[in-house]
Formats: C-alpha cells, structure tokens, sequence
C-alpha cells in the first residue's frame, strides 16, 4: 500500500511539473507598458461607459449604444460613419472612435470633439445643431456645458471662446507671468488652472507670477548645438512663485482679482463656487503649510466676506486641504469639508451663513481647529474618505469613496446626511472604480481584486435592485506559468503598527532553494503599492523576475498612503529615516523565511523609491549587495518648495533633518553594486540630485554605475520603458544571482 502511495504521489508532482511546463513563460514584452503585447494581457475593460442621466452610455470604437440600468437592454444610438459623414458634411473634421464623447444634456445630444471643432450632435434628427471652433494649440481646456464657452490657454495666457465662436483674451502677461494653468507644481490636489461659476457666466482662474523665481537649466540635447530650455524650479528654501485668483466676467469682458493680501508665501489651493454663482471659496495656506484657512469672496468684487474664515486648522507638523468645499444641491446654504482633525480624512458638514468660534479645540496628534457651532461631522472612523462622487437628491445621501472595509480596498458608499448612516454600494470585494449616475440612483462599477480580473455592472445605490452585469473578464494571463502572489501584515520598527507586504516566490518554487531576492520599495506619502487588485498591485516586472528566479517583496511602510495622519506624518522633518527603519523589518521577514539567501538580497524602486534604494545601500551596506535607484532624490535642499517643505521644513529651520538625509554626505559608504538611472531632462528631481552624487562618489573613492535617457523626463515610456527593465533586470542578473 504504501509503494501505491508513493506511486500515486510520484504522478501527481511529474504531472504538475509537465502541466507547469506546458504553460507559458512572459518576456518584457508582454509585462512592460510599451512592450509589443502589453496591452493583450490586460483584462478585457469597457473604456467608453459614462452615464447620460440615468441611462448608461457605451461609447465604444465604431458605435455609441445606450443600455438600460434596470434590465441591461441595449439600443444603438448613432454609428461612427453616421457621425463623420456628418462633419464631413459641414468640413469640421472627423474622429476615430467614441471614447472621447460625452452627454452634456438631458436631451439627446452628444459632445464631439475633433481636432479643430466642439460640435453638438442632435441624437434624434442626427444633425448637428452647433458647433465651436477650437485654435489647434490650445492647451488646459475647461468648456463649461451650461455656457457653451471655452477657456483655454495659449503659451503663458488664458483665452475664451463663447458659444457664438468669437474668441477673446482673458491675460496679455509677459514671459514669468503664467495664466489659466495648475500652479503650486501640482500640490494640494491642484490638477488644473480654471473654474467655470455653474452656469458658466463667470470664470476663475489662477494667475502664477514665477518671474522670481531662479530658472533650472534644461538642456535639449536633440538640437545641433544643444540649447538650454530651463524650468523655473523653487527649490526648499528659497523664493517661490507669487500666486492670485482672478475672476473674468465673459459679458463684460473685465477681471478683479481677489482681495486675499499679499500672496508672498502663500499657497491658493482648492477653488470652489457656490451655486449662485454670487461668491468664490478657497482654501488658504501659509508657507509653513501648518495653518489652513478656508476663505469666501465676492466674486464681482473680489472682497472677502464678513464671516471670513468659515473653518480653520492648524497642525504642529502640516496640514494638507486635497479637496474644494462641495454644495448639497438641496440646500445651497450646507456644504461639505473633508479634512484630517480627528486623524483620518472625513466629512464636514458646514454652514455658510454662521461664523466660527473665536477659541481653537483640541484635534488629533498636534492638531487644533476652529468651526462654527453648526459645524458636524458625517464620517468617522479609523479609515479614510478618498473622495465624494455626488449625491442622491431624493434619499438626502452624499456617495463616496473610502477604505472602511480595508486599506488596500477602495469601495463605494452612501452616506445618509441628516444621520451620517452608511450602506455599501455594490461588491465588498476588491478595488471599485465607480461612476455615479444623474440621479444617484445608479452606478457604474468597474472593479477588480486578487481573483477578480474585472467585472463590470451597473449597480443600484439603494441595494434594493437587481445588478446588471456588463462584463465578466477571464484572466488573460492563465495561459502563462504564473508565481505565487501573497499579502500578510508584518510588524513595523515601532513594534505596534501593522504593515502591509506583498511576497512573490519565484516560478516553480523549491523550498529546499536558496533565492535571491529584491525588495521593490516606493515608501513616500500618497503612494500605496498594495492594493486587493490584480495581482495584489505587482508590477510586470515584479512578476518576470519572480520568473527568473527571484524572491520579491514590497512593504508599504510609514509615511505612504491611506493609513491615517498619524501613519503619515510621523516621518515628518526626517524623510527615510523612519521608512528605512519599517523596510530593515521587511528584510528581517525575509531572511527568517528559509528559502531567501540572505547575501543575495538587493532593491530597487523610483523617485522617493530611489531615494530609499540608494538611502537603504548607504545605510545597511552589509544587508543589500545590489541596488537600482531610478530618478532618485539625492538632496532635500535640491527638491521643490511645496512638497519638500510640507514634509522637511526647509533647510534654514531643520539643518539637522536635512543633513541627515543628505546622500552626498554617505556616498563613502557604499560597498556593493549601485546603478543610479535618470532622465536626462526629469524636472522632477533634477539631475543635479544625481550628478551631485557621482561627484560625492568620486571625492569619496567609491564607484557606482550611472545611466542617462537622453530627451526623457522623471518616468520613460513607450519602448524606452522596457530598455530601461531590460537594462534594470540584466544589472541584478550580473551582480545578484
């Protein structure tokens, strides 16, 4: 019986080994964004869904197809030729498919934009009924649906074109000064530089003076004689860029800028209309970035109200305001902040007509804050709001997105406001993507997780309702020989606090093995490499060297994202040390694994990832043999004003903490194989973070390798992607394994 056994187990391994063989192995083309079959193994997605009231909208490659939210009933609403025979007819262009459509409007018309025109097609006659001319170099456009007008910008000035087609200049600045663009490099939440008043009679719109500011010499080496084409680039410490808000009246063609005082130092953040169009809200913020003000302007004026400040916040490390002020369409005098004081970032309900109390309360690790005593709060709990979708008008809900059922997780759900009562929209499971219909009656869910490759559904907000299924995606990777992907909790250098890892075995594991292995690591704030996603969130590359025999694991230490203030901010005026500390234990859970050869162990990550890989080489010499450190900040003092103050102060007020997070100063510590890899033109971290640091090298007698892409910036893309994982792979294939 037992020669039976061991038969029968004997068939069972050769048959797994020859079922294992019989799958498929990946190269960089198939894992790497840029490689030639990249986009074959991502899960099959609908790209063009959205929603037009209540009736979704597939907007697909060569037709547009309304569906039904109760029963998934589909109907063709126009083709791809119906539409170019159409422009063509009237000369205004043609388009290539429909995912860049929208439905604007309760009627039936549909949003097209072609290279040259904004046209309105008539779904029922098929006709167009208008049309907007656009300049061919128009950059930051910002139509509003209600107006029909068009803000944009052209080089450094901001223009609008109304809906009769005529075009006039909002700014007529010098070169420094920059008008209608995102400003405070993109902090803050700040993505874009105009905001159109609801109804579209008024505009607001940054106005960034950076003529001050000390040009960063970029050099554009594709020219015969290379010629230099600097960035004005603020770096800690130093004079930053003067920033007001104007508000354009198209009608009368004038502009007044808010009366909010010197801008010196100061940062103009979260912009925001009240639907009456009569007054303007924005969240104001000094330099320290400790104290936040949100603030409300006559908006044909430019005076500040009398109740100013509605709310006010102080922090002893920093306080970062993410999100404007959203109305509750039901009552204009409420509206909704999310901010951090209790610890996690959640909802506010505020009143606009109340002023607040003269003495500060006492809030969460150092903070204080001031409210009027109108002022409740929706949300609360150890997880994290990541954003407000809208709302049901009919159910008096706000919906929105959170953690609450995990950190790794992103899910949908609606919030009662009168009671702060919460219902989970949709599938528990996974990372949601979700669309929210007109009414808020319904939305679109698109969500995947470590067993899901993708499902997509229309989902109704009340859970009363059936969910109609759109798409069910297969694994497009189940042909190929994949590794074992597991996530756990591992504990941080506090002793306390709970980590997220995820570990990756290589391909055809052997236990009785000695792997190397490569700690992939980003480890900075608003970044999270853990996700219940596809894969659990590893990269392409993560993957290929898990099939070149290679162990793998990634920590999201402290100071990365969705774990609270207290999780975040304790790296505050010490940037690496904490996160370094957090990632030693993500080695020590390593090396207690058995099969992890614990002289073969290197990392490898990005920006503040090669800030912590070449920190990490520096640091642990005898724990890590290998290092790539990819556009990697080298010196705090060298990084830009909003970022690097928020989390360092600058270098005249915490010499210490930035001497301490100096690389230059350790380059002489370095024992094993380090490459540093940049874009030669990345005006992120600028180069001279990594030249600086090869001269420090040389002075200290010790020999990293470098490499340059010539023309690219922070990231590569397209085909020099995969060189650069060729390149990063091959490095830790010749001094690791």
């Amino acid at each position: 019986m037992r020669k039976l056994i061991n038969l029968i187990a004997l068939l069972i391994m050769a048959s797994s080994v020859t079922w294992a063989q019989d799958k498929k192995s990946f190269t960089l083309e198939d894992l790497m964004p840029g490689g030639n079959n990249y986009y074959n193994l991502l899960p099959q997605n609908l790209y063009g869904l959205q929603w037009w009231g209540d009736v979704c909208i597939n907007a697909d490659i060569e037709e547009v197809k309304t569906i039904h939210p109760a029963n998934g009933k589909e109907n063709v609403l126009i083709t791809l030729q119906e539409v170019n025979e159409l422009l063509a007819n009237k000369k205004l262009g043609k388009i290539n498919h429909f995912r860049n459509v929208s439905f604007p409007y309760a009627e039936k018309m549909m949003l097209v934009n072609t290279t040259s025109n904004k046209v309105l097609i008539d779904l029922t006659k098929k006709e167009i009924i208008w049309s907007q001319p656009l300049s061919p170099k128009a950059a930051n456009q910002d139509w509003n649906k209600e107006s029909r007008s068009l803000a944009y910008t052209l080089d450094n000035n901001l223009f609008v074109t109304t809906a009769d087609g005529k075009t006039q200049q909002v700014t007529d600045e010098p070169k420094g000064i920059v008008c209608g663009q995102s400003v405070h490099r993109q902090e803050f939440g700040i993505s874009k530089g105009t905001f159109w008043s609801p109804k579209g009679n008024l505009l607001a719109f940054y106005r960034m003076d950076e003529s001050m500011v000390t040009d960063y010499p970029q050099v554009n080496t594709s020219t015969r004689i290379a010629t230099l084409e600097p960035d004005k680039y603020p770096m800690a410490g130093m004079t930053s860029h003067k920033v007001t808000v104007g508000i354009y009246n198209p009608a009368t063609q004038k502009t007044v800028y808010l009366k909010a005082g010197d801008p010196t130092d100061r940062y103009f953040t979260n912009i925001s209309w009240s639907p009456d169009e009569k007054s303007v809200y924005v969240i104001e913020l000094n330099r320290d970035q400790n104290h936040a003000l949100l603030c409300c302007y006559d908006a044909e004026t430019g005076e500040p109200l009398k109740n100013n400040p509605l709310y006010e916040e102080e922090h002893t490390k920093y306080v970062e305001p993410q999100h404007p002020i959203v109305f509750l369409p039901w009552d204009h005098t409420k509206f909704i902040y999310q901010g951090q004081r209790d610890g996690y970032n959640h909802l506010y309900l505020m009143d606009t007509k109340t002023s607040i109390y003269p003495e500060s309360h006492g809030a969460a690790a150092g903070g204080s804050y001031r409210e009027s005593y109108k002022t409740r709060q929706l949300t609360q709990g150890n997880w994290v709001v990541q954003n407000i979708l809208g709302f049901n008008e009919k159910t008096k809900e706000v919906i929105i997105m959170s953690t609450e059922v995990s950190p790794l997780q992103s899910n949908a759900y609606a919030v009662n406001v009168k009671t702060g009562k919460r219902r989970l929209i949709g599938n528990k499971d996974g990372m949601h993507h979700v669309q929210l219909s007109g009414s808020g009656n319904y939305v679109i869910d698109n969500y995947t997780s470590f067993t899901i490759p993708r499902n997509i559904e229309i989902v109704p907000t009340s859970g009363k309702e059936k969910t109609v299924s759109l798409l069910t995606a297969t694994n497009p990777m189940e042909a190929y020989n994949m590794p074992e992907i597991t996530v756990g909790t591992l504990k941080a250098a506090d002793g306390k606090t709970d980590l997220y890892y995820r570990l990756i075995k290589p391909v055809n594991f052997d236990p009785n093995k000695k792997y190397p292995a490569v700690v992939y690591v980003y480890g900075g704030p608003h970044a999270q490499l853990i996700h219940n996603n596809r894969n659990y969130d590893a990269r392409g590359w993560d993957i290929y060297m898990a099939q070149l025999g290679y162990v793998m694991l990634t920590v999201d230490n402290r100071g990365s994202d969705n774990r609270g203030l207290e999780f975040e901010n304790c790296t505050f005026r010490q940037l690496g040390t904490e996160e370094m500390k957090d990632q030693v234990k993500g080695v020590d859970f390593l090396k207690s694994l058995g099969y992890v050869d614990n002289n073969r162990i290197g990392v490898h990550g990005w920006s503040f990832g090669g800030f912590m890989t070449t920190n990490l080489m520096l640091t642990y010499p005898e724990l890590f043999k290998v290092g790539v450190a990819g556009g990697p900040v080298i010196d705090w003092a060298y990084y830009e004003v909003m970022y690097g103050e928020r989390y360092m102060d600058t270098p005249q007020t915490n010499p210490e903490g930035y001497k301490n997070a100096n690389l230059k100063l350790r380059a002489g510590n370095l024992k094993g194989r380090l490459e540093v890899i940049i874009g030669a033109n990345d005006p992120t971290c600028v180069p001279q973070h990594s030249i600086s640091f090869l001269r420090a090298c040389i002075d200290a007698g010790t020999q990293p390798d470098f490499f340059m892409y010539p023309g690219d910036g922070h990231n590569m893309f397209g085909r020099d992607r995969v060189h650069l994982y060729e390149r990063i792979t091959r490095y830790f294939e010749d001094h690791l394994k």
